[in-house]
């Protein structure tokens, strides 16, 4: 894509998809001045949606934490991994059922309002997710329910989760053992699958090319927005770095240090860094 059709692509943007793990914080700190982020944003007129693929909080969870940081916003502005799980089930099952669960409240709670209710036994899937009190009696009784045939979802396939102290085992690691266990392949609702982009542009009410999906993995944020048709943001913050950028394919629509800085190229109009 040559720069001034890429330029002219991302003046067009009304809206906007941003991850939060490595892009708005990493582990309790926040990467730039959150409020002045958000004011340029409602200065800029964009609509705005948070998706994330993790799923360990609820979308009200993330409405305090960004309180906590002076930012507010309803809890309709966040979609996470947790949430397009329970979608995707609520389709396969619509009268709900049981599931078994690797993961925590986040995650609980949207199967539950989905109707799906946590147990043992016989269930109608197995869901995996992030779970930071994970035991082997819990791979174990989910490999067991697995092969025995029972389906198997994955929140996110995030083999790490980025910390202030560096990066540490995601949801994805958790998958992959459960994979490697059973050697089944899990349905992953979250991104790169484009259900959680899906829903978040019924939101906003954007179409695929008004929208900017703004991200800091490669493999999730940005190919699920590749494959989707959207406009993609990929920022420096988190667990990608400018020569993995360079090497990807196709190339984001562009690159910055960090999300206060794409959105300000978005303010001024100036051709932002592809590397």
């Amino acid at each position: 894509m040559d720069d001034h059709k890429t330029n002219n692509q991302i003046r067009s943007i009304r809206g906007l998809i941003v991850d939060m793990d490595g892009v708005l914080w990493r582990g309790p700190e926040p990467v730039v001045d959150l409020p002045a982020l958000f004011a340029l944003i409602r200065k800029l007129g964009l609509k705005i949606v948070l998706a994330t693929n993790n799923a360990t909080r609820s979308p009200d969870q993330y409405i305090e934490r960004l309180r906590s940081y002076g930012v507010d916003l309803e809890t309709w502005q966040v979609v996470n991994s947790a949430q397009a799980a329970a979608a995707y089930l609520k389709r396969r099952f619509p009268g709900g059922g049981k599931v078994y669960i690797i993961g925590e409240d986040g995650l609980e709670l949207a199967m539950a309002e989905q109707g799906f209710a946590s147990g043992d036994g016989e269930v109608d899937a197995v869901v995996v997710g992030m779970d930071r009190n994970l035991t082997y009696e819990k791979l174990r009784r989910a490999a067991l329910l697995i092969r025995a045939g029972t389906p198997f979802v994955a929140t996110n396939p995030d083999l790490t989760f980025p910390t202030p102290e560096g990066e540490v085992p995601g949801a994805g690691a958790i998958v992959a053992a459960v994979q490697v266990s059973t050697n089944v392949i899990p349905v992953v609702a979250g991104k790169p699958s484009p259900e959680m982009y899906r829903v978040a542009l019924e939101r906003l009410g954007t179409t695929p090319t008004e929208t900017l999906v703004i991200g800091d993995r490669l493999e999730t944020d940005i190919a699920g927005a590749q494959a989707l048709g959207c406009r993609t943001g990929l920022v420096l913050s988190g667990v990608t770095t400018p020569e993995e950028a360079q090497a990807w394919t196709p190339l984001p629509d562009v690159v910055a240090k960090n999300i206060r800085e794409l959105i300000e190229g978005l303010e001024t109009g100036d051709k932002l860094s592809r590397t």
